[in-house]
């Protein structure tokens, strides 16, 4: 099992920033993509930010300009860094993390979300 372990949200004023974290529990062979969603109160899960294992990025347009995803594989931890928010952004950010560790008797794909961190921006 590998699990995710997310932090970094909190309260922010309108045009300040955050950077989320997810972090992989375990050692990992490779990761294939990471997403970032949000979900506002009585809204649906939306995908916000996603990056390959090529490096590749996609940014929803509502984010476009102001977020950026990244990822540090010494660390094994993925990053959403969050500028110029705005109300707009309030909502649970989780992250989405594909890819294979070894499992003792080979390589075992895995599909993983975090639990999830809350962000509120207002004045």
């Amino acid at each position: 099992q590998v699990q995710l372990v997310e932090s970094g949200g909190g309260l922010v004023q309108p045009g300040g920033s955050l950077r989320l974290s997810c972090e992989v529990s375990r050692s990992i062979f490779s990761i294939n993509g990471v997403d970032w969603y949000r979900q506002a109160p009585g809204k649906e899960r939306d995908l916000v930010a996603a990056i390959t294992s090529g490096g590749s990025t996609n940014y929803a347009d509502s984010v476009k300009g102001r977020f950026s995803i990244s990822r540090d594989n010494a660390k094994n931890t993925v990053y959403l860094q969050m500028n110029n928010l705005k109300p707009e952004d309030t909502a649970v950010y989780y992250c989405n993390v594909r890819g294979t560790y070894y499992g003792g008797r080979g390589y075992v794909p895995f599909d993983s979300w975090g639990q999830g961190t809350q962000v509120i921006v207002s004045s």
